[in-house]
Order: C-alpha cells, then sequence, then structure tokens
C-alpha cells in the first residue's frame, strides 16, 4: 500500500513541477493518471461509515472485490463509458436553525472518480492560485487566512474594508465558464469531458431526478476545487493584474472559498472596487448580495475617530469573528481584535442544545466525556487572542445546560 501511494505521489509531483514552472501549458496527457492505482490510494482514503448514494453500496461492500471492482471502473473510464449517477439529495437540520439544508451525497464510484481527477486537478492548480486564497486548500486552513488579516490590518496602511457575500455560490456556478476556466491549464478532452459529465450528473430526490443546469456537484469531493478555479479566473487575477493596477495606494484580498474581505488604504478605491465587483462578477453568472455585503472605515484611523467622539469604530464578521478595532494593553498601538460572532454563537449553542437533547439517556461518564470532546473542538477554533470572553461565555452557557 505504501508503495501503491509513492507511485501516485510521484506521478503528481512531476504535474505540479511541470506546473509551476510553465504557468501557460496546457496539459494534453493527464487521464492516465486515473488508473487503479490512484483509484485504489483514493478508496483508502473514503470514510468508513459514509452515507451512501443511490447505488446503496457502502464502502465495506465495494471494498470485498475492490481489485475486480476498480479494473472494471478504470475500464469502463478510459472507454469514456462512465456515467455519473444524479447525487441523492436528503435534508438535514441546519446547524443552529429549525430550519432544513440539503445535503448531496453521491455514489461510491462517483466518489472514487471525483477524489481522483480532483488530486490531478490540484496537483495543477495548487502551482496557480494566489497565496491569499486560503480555502479548501492542503497546508492552509481558517487561522492561515485570520492570521494573513491581522498581520496586514496591523502592519500596513489599512483604513477601509469591504466585506462581500455572494449569494448562493456554490449553486450558480456557471458550467460553460467552469470548462473555459479549465481549458486554460487542460487540454485533456476526457478529462474536461468527465468534468463536465459530473456538473450535469443532477440530483435525485424523492424518486424523482432533478436537472443541474448550474453549480458545482452537491457535496461533491471535485466540488471545492472546481469552486476554487472558477473565483481564482473571475476574481482573484481580476483583482491582482488589473484592478490593483488602477489603485491609488495599497489594497489586498484575503479569501477563504467563497467568503472574502478587501483592505484598502485610500476610500475612492474601496468605493470603485464596489462598484467593479459587481459588474465583474455578473459576467459569470454571479451575484454579490447588498444587504450582506458593506464597506466600512476601519483600522487606526476609524478607531481615533471612535475615540474622539466616544464611540466605536465598525466592524465586520468573517470565518465566524466579529472583528473590531481596539488598542494595545497600554493603549499605544492599534490593535484588531476578534470574538465569537453572534451569528456563529447563537447557532453553536443551539446544536449543542439540540445534541444534549437527543443524548440525554446517556450514562453520565460518556455523556461528559462527549461534552469535553464538543467544548475542545469549539475552543481549538475559536481560541485565538482576545477571544476569552467568547469561550468564557460559551463555556457557561453549555455548563448551564447540563
Amino acid at each position: 500500500m505504501l508503495r501503491n501511494r509513492e507511485m501516485v505521489e510521484t506521478k503528481l509531483q512531476r504535474i505540479a513541477e511541470k506546473a509551476r514552472k510553465e504557468d501557460e501549458c496546457r496539459f494534453t496527457s493527464l487521464f492516465h493518471l486515473m488508473n487503479e492505482e490512484m483509484l485504489r490510494e483514493c478508496f483508502q482514503e473514503l470514510r468508513k461509515d459514509a452515507a451512501s448514494g443511490i447505488d446503496k453500496v457502502t464502502k465495506k461492500e465495494y471494498g470485498e472485490k475492490l481489485g475486480e471492482n476498480l479494473n472494471a471502473l478504470v475500464g469502463k473510464l478510459h472507454r469514456m463509458a462512465y456515467i455519473p449517477l444524479p447525487v441523492r439529495r436528503v435534508y438535514i437540520p441546519k446547524p443552529g436553525s429549525s430550519k432544513k439544508r440539503p445535503l448531496g451525497i453521491p455514489a461510491l464510484e462517483d466518489k472514487l472518480v471525483q477524489a481522483g481527477l480532483t488530486r490531478v486537478l490540484s496537483a495543477i492548480y495548487e502551482q496557480d492560485f494566489i497565496d491569499d486564497s486560503y480555502g479548501f486548500r492542503p497546508g492552509r486552513g481558517c487561522h492561515d487566512a485570520l492570521r494573513a488579516l491581522s498581520k496586514e490590518v496591523e502592519g500596513c496602511r489599512v483604513h477601509y474594508i469591504v466585506d462581500a457575500d455572494i449569494k448562493g455560490f456554490f449553486d450558480n456556478v456557471d458550467h460553460d465558464w467552469m470548462i473555459k476556466f479549465l481549458g486554460h491549464r487542460i487540454a485533456d478532452k476526457r478529462v474536461l469531458r468527465y468534468v463536465k459529465r459530473f456538473l450535469k450528473a443532477g440530483i435525485m430526490e424523492e424518486g424523482k431526478e432533478i436537472a443541474s443546469d448550474k453549480g458545482t456537484p452537491q457535496g461533491g469531493i471535485i466540488s471545492p476545487v472546481l469552486a476554487n478555479i472558477y473565483l481564482h479566473y473571475s476574481l482573484d487575477i481580476w483583482f491582482t493584474r488589473v484592478f490593483q493596477q488602477g489603485c491609488h495606494g495599497q489594497s489586498r484580498i484575503i479569501r477563504y472559498a467563497d467568503d472574502f474581505v478587501v483592505c484598502f488604504e485610500r476610500e475612492a478605491d474601496a468605493i470603485r472596487f464596489r462598484k467593479e465587483l459587481d459588474l465583474r462578477l455578473s459576467k459569470f453568472g454571479l451575484e454579490i448580495s447588498p444587504e450582506k455585503t458593506k464597506t466600512i472605515e476601519f483600522g487606526p484611523y476609524a478607531q481615533s475617530k471612535a475615540d474622539s467622539r466616544g464611540g466605536k469604530a465598525s466592524t465586520f464578521d468573517f470565518l465566524g469573528f466579529t472583528h473590531y478595532c481596539s488598542r494595545s494593553r497600554n493603549g499605544r498601538k492599534f490593535r484588531m481584535k476578534r470574538i465569537t460572532s453572534r451569528k456563529k454563537f447563537t447557532a453553536k449553542i443551539r446544536m449543542f442544545r439540540d445534541w444534549l437533547k437527543a443524548n440525554r439517556t446517556l450514562p453520565t461518564d460518556e455523556l461528559m466525556g462527549k461534552v469535553g470532546s464538543k467544548l475542545q473542538g469549539h475552543f481549538a477554533y475559536y481560541g485565538v487572542t482576545d477571544n476569552s470572553k467568547g469561550l468564557n461565555r460559551f463555556s457557561y452557557e453549555v455548563h448551564r445546560l447540563l
């Protein structure tokens, strides 16, 4: 198994190295990577307890004849005879809400093929993505994005923030544009055809098949990398290569998937960005949510103005935290601080209340052990500098509910 993994990684590293050295290279031969070794590796990484799609096949069942099944799958793939199944849609409770949200569950072989294609696409596009893209990327996470934001706001000339929200991004990705974007780097028609097949696979809900004319595959392993590729071309490189060239002051975009903030030195640049953003994204079938998008004065000047009038500077939310202007303990240095956002706090408490209601009958030791694990998980994410108040309040509410 180790040798198999090394073989797969070596091939992907070669692709990545070529992509890094030749930034205009269009790869004509990639599909040979979708072989039994690759798919076996993808199978090993599937969760054992993952729900099954409309095929009703579990990992355990598929693994009983793994070699035979993979051999047949590879044969179908290379004959272009493989057709992805519609995604099984179920509804699960929305965290912290009485509403439910849709969840897509692909068929088992679709998961394998998507995982393989994701590895191939990631090997290429990880060399292209901008440094300030943090979502769904190896070795990067939310805390990296938050650290980058702190460094920018506290260490550079930042006076304005545009906090933007794209309406239903994952549901509105335009399929034609997606394939065009992929075509900048991929000339292997088999890869492009299979990506398109997954985009068009559809959804199965209560026995009825629903066509998917736009959006990325629900619950699909491939969706995050496709989302990053789409926003790389529609937003990131437009901002860094075009928009920034016309700025009169410093500017920087920090993006985690479809959630992003943009820092500006000059108000005029922030206003221009907000106007041009609508036009830019509308070209690719995307729309900014006016009620969730705002331009605010933020930074040391905003803090000084707030101090002089005895008020508080504007705040913004990003990645589950409310960011606000403050000062160091001695009051001399500007600091951007963060606390768990009210929306996330309320949702997390509601989630815990619902979980507790469903698990009240557990033995006390087992219940408290699971409560401890939940607290530990919450603290691991929200345990950032300056958020002790948010953590203490969450801990208090949890123990009050017990």
